[in-house]
């Protein structure tokens, strides 16, 4: 096994283990950099926040090539670099833990102290909610982030290793901060948007396979998720959103969707699962579920990253190919 397909691993168990660091998050620094940036290019206008995008995106892609570089061909250079940017970038432990620590609030009534950390969670407006809203709001951003925060990285790193890791986390931050709908950033954010669109498509799909694989272990069938996702993911207004959520919503045989708070506007969403809606033990599942999707993501992400570095290899003629 090569350098990054260990440094992955290595970085995904760093994350279970340690979580996010208190301080110093990597990703809380490239935000802050990012809105004072923002405050001094901010215009109404597309090719301003295309350009926006792309200076930050493109610093921190260059970054990583010349971390990657400078751990030149060293299997245990190249290890270490991987596992600290992947740390770095993963959410799944902070993921569970807040999902599981909200619906160990809802269980004990604590609405209060369950509102006030949703926002952890989502942006969307929680003051409205009663106990079981806040539970189907946790637990399609569980769903969702479980795409976005575990096996997009995973993915992007598998292929693409440093830079991958540490470019798809600059995308996903920037449409969290710019990407919505808000008055100002409907068109400045436009650009941020479009790219975290394109860049999760893949990853989003594997999440959701690997959501209806790993069904069976919160009492769920592969074909309640598979079935969701084929009916009514193309109706939720994210693409990638979709079909997570949809396969989600299939797994635990639950269904989400309905009127959605968000502080720049209200959305109705669609239906998406053919089941009750989700309670408070749901919660619960979904987590489980995001875990066990978290642990194939990251042994497809081994797999898919010995090849790359075989390809490589071959392609720098480190290694003859077969039958020269």
């Amino acid at each position: 096994m090569r350098g990054r397909a260990t440094g992955l691993l290595l970085g995904v168990a760093a994350d279970a283990v340690l979580g996010d660091p208190r301080r110093g998050h990597p990703v809380a620094l490239f935000g802050a950099g990012a809105a004072r940036l923002e405050q001094a290019w901010w215009a109404d206008s597309r090719p301003r926040g295309a350009a926006y995008a792309g200076v930050l995106v493109g610093g921190v892609v260059l970054g990583g090539a010349v971390l990657e570089r400078a751990a030149g061909r060293s299997p245990a250079a190249t290890t270490a670099v991987t596992a600290l940017a992947t740390w770095a970038v993963l959410g799944g432990r902070s993921l569970a833990g807040e999902g599981s620590s909200l619906a160990g609030e809802l269980a004990a009534r604590d609405l209060g102290a369950a509102r006030r950390r949703l926002p952890s969670l989502c942006g969307r407006d929680p003051s409205s909610l009663d106990a079981d809203g806040l539970a189907r709001a946790a637990l399609e951003s569980v769903a969702e982030n479980t795409s976005d925060a575990v096996v997009a990285p995973l993915v992007w790193g598998a292929v693409a290793g440093v830079p991958g890791l540490l470019g798809y986390r600059a995308v996903n931050t920037l449409d969290a901060m710019v990407g919505h709908l808000s008055a100002r950033h409907a068109r400045f954010g436009w650009a941020s948007a479009r790219v975290d669109d394109v860049v999760n498509g893949v990853p989003a799909r594997l999440a959701a396979l690997l959501a209806a694989g790993t069904a069976p272990l919160v009492g769920g069938r592969p074909r309640g998720a598979l079935g969701a996702w084929r009916r009514d993911a193309a109706r939720h207004p994210s693409p990638n959103a979709g079909p997570v959520e949809a396969a989600f919503a299939g797994a635990l045989g639950r269904r989400l969707g309905g009127r959605t708070e968000y502080p720049y506007g209200v959305q109705e969403r669609p239906p998406l699962g053919s089941g009750p809606p989700p309670r408070v033990p749901d919660l619960r599942r979904a987590v489980r579920l995001s875990r066990a999707v978290t642990v194939g993501a990251a042994l497809l992400a081994g797999v898919v990253a010995v090849s790359v570095d075989r390809v490589e290899r071959r392609t720098r003629g480190g290694r003859p190919v077969r039958g020269k």
